[in-house]
């Protein structure tokens, strides 16, 4: 039997191959971001005001602390931060069984002369009386179920507007949210959650509007008597 002379060591086996690197393919897994539902809601006022030449509404409106106290008269949940700003507890959101108490820091200015009134307040209106929620916190949620990415918007604006002998207090309330769902309810068909959350805010509005409008004129009509008792 005949063998071959070739001698195979295996140092020169190991020398004759080239290593092979492995490739790491890098994949990239980007998320895309999950985009925050948002609602929005408007209402607007237009009824009589009955002016007296002895107290006027124009200084009704420049005591900013009683017109506070008039729009929100459950004093134990409000709490006065400065000159303009007030703490208050709003009204509670329900969402499906979520229950949430929006605590906001709200601003009142009162404005003349034309000086930064918003867009849609006649510039010859007297005096306007704008409401600006600067800060909020929801209260009553577990981290669980705290929605991320949460703003809460309410703003208005109420002026006087005066036509002849006449005149009526108009004005608008808007308020807006906007929040990433929480992985429990990620699957809420979107028409539900808008129908829900459109329900919830024009209640949250109309609510706002009776009180605050309804509070408002009977502290005026109180203000106006006590004007004419002393004089």
């Amino acid at each position: 039997m005949a063998v071959s002379s070739a001698v195979y060591s295996w140092p020169a086996m190991l020398g004759s191959f080239r290593p092979v690197r492995s490739k790491r393919w890098r994949v990239q897994c980007q998320l895309s971001p999950v985009k925050p539902a948002k609602y929005s809601s408007k209402i607007s006022t237009d009824i009589a005001l009955h002016e007296s030449p002895q107290a006027l509404f124009d200084e009704y409106l420049e005591d900013k602390s009683r017109v506070f106290e008039a729009m929100f008269p459950d004093k134990p949940k409000n709490h006065r931060l400065n000159e303009e700003e007030w703490r208050i507890q709003m009204l509670p959101i329900k969402f499906f069984f979520i229950t949430a108490w929006p605590v906001v820091v709200m601003r009142i200015r009162c404005k003349s002369n034309g000086q930064d009134y918003p867009s849609d307040v006649p510039l010859h209106t007297t005096k306007v009386l704008e409401l600006n929620m600067t800060k909020w916190e929801l209260q009553g949620l577990d981290r669980v179920m705290e929605p991320s990415d949460f703003t809460l918007g309410v703003k208005g604006a109420l002026y006087p507007d005066r036509r002849g002998r006449q005149t009526r207090l108009k004005g608008r309330l808007e308020t807006s949210i906007s929040f990433v769902l929480p992985s429990v309810l990620a699957l809420v068909p979107e028409d539900v959650r808008r129908n829900m959350a459109n329900a919830i805010l024009a209640s949250l509005v109309e609510n706002m509007k009776h009180k605050v409008i309804e509070s408002l004129v009977a502290d005026y009509s109180k203000f106006k008597y006590e004007r004419k008792t002393h004089n």
